[in-house]
């Protein structure tokens, strides 16, 4: 059950800090040096609905708008509650390294060295950390190849 004063509602928008706390590291190298993994435990999955018919309590990890419809990543467990359609029951990678939003071919080699693993990710970029939705089954694959990926710098 979704206890509805916990969540807040779609429209509003989280400040969070006030500051951000620098612009985050450019350099490749570094970024792979420097990379480490947390897996979620909860699983996800894609949703695409109008926008007139995001369901109010809902809270999802992210929400994009496309001119085709909204797309919506939220656990499953709520997309079931819901009585939502979904696709790609994913865990969620967050990649423990602050990259800068301008850094070039941090996710290149990351997606690159998945693909090699024969997975595919479909990645988000937040402010501080990049995000890789990978399939539910292959999460401990993943979490392996970035691993040695780490390791290899």
């Amino acid at each position: 059950m979704i206890d509805s004063k916990e969540t807040k509602p779609l429209h509003v928008r989280n400040k969070g800090p006030a500051t951000p706390t620098g612009k985050g590291e450019m350099d490749l190298d570094t970024l792979l040096r420097d990379l480490s993994a947390t897996l979620d435990p909860e699983t996800y999955v894609f949703v695409t609905l109008a926008p007139a018919d995001v369901p109010l309590g809902i809270n999802p990890k992210m929400t994009f708008l496309e001119a085709e419809g909204t797309t919506l990543i939220l656990a499953q467990d709520q997309a079931d509650q819901a009585g939502l359609g979904y696709e790609f029951p994913c865990r969620c990678i967050t990649l423990q390294v602050h990259s800068a939003l301008e850094a070039v071919g941090f996710l290149a080699r990351i997606t690159t060295a998945l693909a090699a693993e024969g997975m595919g990710v479909n990645p988000v970029a937040g402010y501080y950390h990049d995000h890789l939705f990978v399939p539910e089954n292959r999460a401990e694959d993943a979490m392996a190849a970035l691993a040695r990926l780490a390791g290899a710098h």
